[in-house]
């Protein structure tokens, strides 16, 4: 009986221990923070990160911007927006391209299929999917 009574007594006093150095779990929010992915040579906070993959994605778009020869020399313009998903590889991943016509289509879409494989985006620990839409505008100055 002596032994039931001690085993008692450390579960319950064990539990009251755990309770304070936790707090009042009622009382506490808690609150996962997304982080964004990650461009290569990208370092520092997560407004950083972020700022960062912004500029190094803005960069990647201009200096791989091609407008198809067929639709220029015919003077086809338009907005064609790209629907992409860095996926918890950190690999790009085309989920739909709208706007233009098809050669204005494929261009866009070759832009986006080159940006290099990214650290991708953590909610948790753990790697999460994180969804994008870029616009692309093609004008001829004629």
């Amino acid at each position: 009986m002596r032994k039931l009574i001690l085993l008692l007594f450390i579960c319950i006093g064990g539990a009251t221990y755990a309770q304070e150095n936790w707090g009042d779990l009622k009382k506490n929010n808690l609150t996962i923070k997304e982080i964004p992915p990650v461009w290569p040579g990208c370092s520092g906070s997560i407004k950083e990160l972020d700022t960062c993959f912004n500029q190094q994605l803005s960069r990647h778009i201009m200096s791989n911007f091609k407008y198809p020869v067929q639709e220029y020399k015919k003077n086809i313009q338009g907005l064609v927006v790209v629907s992409f998903k860095i996926n918890t590889e950190g690999f790009v991943e085309i989920k739909g391209v709208t706007g233009g016509n098809k050669g204005l289509q494929e261009a866009a879409k070759t832009n986006i299929l080159k940006i290099p494989q990214l650290t991708p985006g953590m909610m948790g620990g753990k790697p999460r999917e994180i969804n994008m839409r870029v616009p692309f505008s093609f004008k001829t100055n004629k």
